[in-house]
């Protein structure tokens, strides 16, 4: 039944199931299901060892490298407490604003060719090559001297940093199947939280070093996270690993194992099969694309103005400077449980919809809070909490979602790269939501972030209808006909589009 090669394994081929549980439907060609223990028997694997072998070698390098890319991303939020604002003259207007917003232009423009470039170049090479890439931008931004050099280097940051994020999530989609990936998303998304609470306290500690070789601590931030994120990604280039076809930590067996079990859930990979210019509009007539956009941009918006104006908000509730950052760590530190309990249960149950809207509805609870409550500092620090972990346990959840329901390397890669980026234009609407006039209250910020997590709720809830839809039209059998007179090579490339293949909810 199955012969390794070094390049390739010759197995029957596996069926598109008709949900994460299914173990005996039949692919486009008719061929049953791959009994996928039995085949690591005559392999000669261990399914347990091997999935504790890919965790350790790809998890861990992800979330480190996601981790330094949003530090050095809202690191600017803790700057501007340590005298950044007055020294490079941005208190005036909304020129700080500004300085946050432009990041984003490069950041959404560049998202999916990224995603297709790293395809090409591989991610061992590319993504340590982004990350040396905004670290070095990041050391620059810690020695500018006026307005107009903050912002060309929170432009070269938003094009450095724009392929971390939808590629890590490309790369992880491509190593596990749809009931094994909301853990690994959810832990490599809580590098975010992580970032934020760790910002905080290092923030605090490098603020320290005011006045240190003439430099102020805001200066300070920047070039030490800076180096530090050179330093890993020189490291990264020899431990970040590339897509399964070409793992060279595990053995031919081992990498037979894994393309046969990913294709027994979401077809062939299609990973040497070059991606045109009419695979990528074919992915845009989509519409769930879209759906998925907004599911996403919903929730960026609150959770950018969380995290860039937090210590703001924070200092507004009475706190000395340092008090501030170390006040920041503890709702990041809550976020961070959230999400990984809620991914815990979310591929245990097999299910995202209610997770996520659990979630938001409990951001949008401490949203409410926030703009009721104005004299009670306690009550105040304790909704931002709600935001924190609500928003931030969702927001993986949304893209494991979406993203494990695109299939093959072209849809999957196009389809993370796009949602990713049409929902960081919330990111620009994020920073204009807290403006300095607005304090102490931020009325505004709270009422815009309210309203965009319940864009969210809806978006959420006509994505689940519409793939339940798919899904019972494709349990009828409609699509079959048409399906069988496509060529082999149209079939391949399908991915989801396969009557056999059915959407998760």
């Amino acid at each position: 039944m199955t012969v390794a090669t070094d390049n390739m394994v010759e197995i029957e081929k596996v069926p598109y199931p008709a949900s994460d549980t299914s173990v005996d439907q039949q692919n486009a060609s008719g061929a049953k299901h791959v009994d996928l223990g039995q085949l690591a028997q005559e392999l000669d694997v261990d399914p347990r060892k091997l999935m504790w072998k890919i965790d350790v070698r790809l998890v861990p390098m992800l979330c480190i490298l996601y981790l330094m890319a949003f530090l050095d991303r809202v690191n600017i939020a803790n700057a501007a407490l340590f005298g950044m604002k007055k020294d490079l003259d941005i208190q005036i207007g909304n020129r700080y604003n500004v300085a946050l917003t432009i990041f984003f232009v490069p950041y959404i423009l560049c998202e999916v060719p990224s995603n297709m470039l790293m395809k090409k170049l591989r991610p061992h090479i590319w993504l340590p090559i982004c990350m040396f890439s905004f670290g070095l931008i990041t050391c620059l931004q810690g020695i500018v001297q006026n307005y107009s050099g903050l912002l060309a280097t929170r432009f070269f940051l938003g094009m450095a940093e724009a392929g971390m994020f939808p590629g890590c999530f490309y790369l992880i989609a491509m190593w596990y199947v749809r009931s094994e990936a909301q853990k690994r998303y959810s832990f490599f998304f809580s590098s975010t939280t992580l970032a934020g609470g760790f910002g905080g306290l290092l923030a605090s500690a490098i603020g320290l070093l005011d006045g240190k070789r003439g430099y102020h601590g805001w200066r300070w931030i920047f070039i030490i996270e800076g180096v530090a994120t050179c330093v890993i990604a020189l490291a990264f280039f020899f431990l970040i690993v590339d897509f399964p076809e070409d793992a060279k930590f595990l053995t031919v067996n081992e990498r037979a194992y894994v393309k046969a079990k990913l294709a027994a859930d979401v077809g062939d990979s299609q990973q040497n099969q070059k991606t045109t210019v009419q695979d990528v509009l074919e992915v845009f007539r989509d519409y769930k694309l879209y759906l998925a956009g907004f599911m996403y941009f919903g929730l960026i918006v609150p959770a950018y103005g969380y995290a860039y104006f937090a210590p703001t908000v924070i200092n507004q509730l009475g706190y000395s400077t340092i008090q501030t950052q170390l006040h920041s760590v503890p709702p990041w530190v809550a976020a961070w449980g959230a999400s990984m309990t809620s991914s815990i249960f979310s591929d245990y149950f097999r299910h995202r919809y209610l997770f996520t809207m659990s979630l938001t509805t409990i951001a949008i609870v401490g949203f409410g809070i926030l703009l009721g409550e104005h004299h009670n500092v306690n009550i105040q620090y304790a909704a931002l909490f709600l935001c924190a972990l609500g928003l931030y346990a969702s927001m993986p959840i949304i893209v494991c979602w979406t993203t494990t329901n695109f299939a093959g390397h072209s849809r999957r890669g196009v389809g993370a790269g796009w949602q990713v980026g049409f929902g960081n234009i919330g990111g620009i609407i994020a920073t204009f939501s807290f403006l300095a006039t607005d304090a102490p209250r931020f009325t505004k910020g709270y009422s815009i972030g309210l309203a965009f997590a319940v864009l969210s709720m809806i978006s959420c809830t006509m994505y689940l209808i519409c793939t339940q839809w798919e899904n019972r039209q494709r349990d009828k059998g409609i699509g079959i006909e048409q399906w069988e007179r496509l060529s082999d090579d149209e079939k391949a490339k399908a991915g989801d589009k396969s009557p056999y293949f059915r959407y998760g909810s």
